[in-house]
């Protein structure tokens, strides 16, 4: 390959998305492979703007507002793609918790085609290997209220909320051919579902990973 390995993972929150990454690093790295772990929130020069659009349109929803937050979003990923993404030495893997689906998780008037539109007019790289990481939503709603820090979301406060969010990701998983990861198993089992597509992409990029069973 002559770039690297870009693997994107989406989900509601509390689905388990950044243990299981954390566990996917340690597994790649236990091979040698050179892993780039990035979050698409940290790496956004933008962000302060966006998040006072968001709330904004959580005061007061409307078509305009919710069009206007997705735009940033794309924008914000192009940027990433031409100054991050391209930064990234050619030999290794990079792992991002969120990209473009993200939106899915809770753009009430927008549909997701039209999002996903805006991402590809603006030509946000398109991941190599996309992951949609999703659990029943009593199961990813009760993880988010027991952490420490709550269900910290500007965005989600209901468990409507999060069972709508999750029906969005399963449709744009199944829509767009996504890799669906369950993760209501052991962490270990999840893992090894991750590690795997990720070495099948390898070999369909010319690369030659260890084979896993």
């Amino acid at each position: 390959m002559n770039r690297p390995l870009f693997v994107s993972l989406d989900g509601p929150k509390g689905t388990g998305k950044t243990t299981l990454l954390e566990a996917v690093t340690k597994a790649l790295r236990a091979d040698n492979r050179k892993v780039i772990r990035l979050c698409e929130k940290k790496s956004d020069p933008y962000r302060g703007e966006t998040m006072a659009l968001v709330n904004k349109l959580v005061r007061d929803p409307c078509r305009d507002l919710e069009l206007g937050v997705c735009e940033r979003f794309a924008d914000s990923r192009y940027w990433i793609s031409q100054h991050v993404l391209t930064k990234q030495p050619a030999d290794s893997i990079i792992l991002i918790d969120r990209w473009y689906p993200s939106d899915a998780a809770f753009r009430r008037i927008v549909p997701f085609a039209e999002i996903l539109q805006l991402n590809m007019d603006r030509n946000v790289r398109v991941p190599d290997l996309h992951v949609g990481v999703v659990t029943a939503p009593e199961v990813s709603w009760a993880r988010a209220a027991a952490r420490s820090r709550g269900l910290s979301s500007t965005v989600m406060h209901k468990l409507e909320e999060q069972v709508a969010s999750t029906e969005a990701f399963e449709r744009a998983i199944a829509d767009h051919g996504w890799v669906l990861c369950r993760n209501e198993g052991t962490i270990e089992d999840a893992t090894m579902q991750m590690v795997s597509e990720i070495y099948k992409a390898l070999r369909g990029a010319g690369q030659n990973p260890p084979l896993r069973s």
